[in-house]
């Protein structure tokens, strides 16, 4: 237990994506839809594994169970959100 950290992500309200290009790696996190799929990736995500969009997308689809290019398909909504992260160094 003494070598376990603990780290809180309090999220911002949900918006939808409209453009793509609006989605900022390492301030954005993603949930995407489809169905009855979702998957939601923290913005904290994408910058540990430097990813870039695209695979940050993927990997939010593949997190909900869906293919990696589905984020691209016509029915699929996008949603962006961002995270204030607080972890026990900030902690008194």
């Amino acid at each position: 237990m003494k070598d376990l950290t603990l780290e809180i992500s309090a999220l911002t309200p949900v918006s939808p994506v409209n453009d793509l290009q609006a989605i900022e790696v390492g301030r954005d996190g993603l949930i995407i839809r489809r169905g009855r799929f979702q998957g939601l990736l923290l913005p904290q995500v994408a910058t540990e594994y430097g990813w870039d969009r695209d695979t940050f997308l993927a990997q939010t689809c593949r997190k909900a169970g869906l293919p990696p290019d589905a984020w691209k398909m016509k029915d699929t909504e996008i949603l962006s959100f961002r995270a204030e992260v607080f972890g026990e160094e900030e902690m008194p």
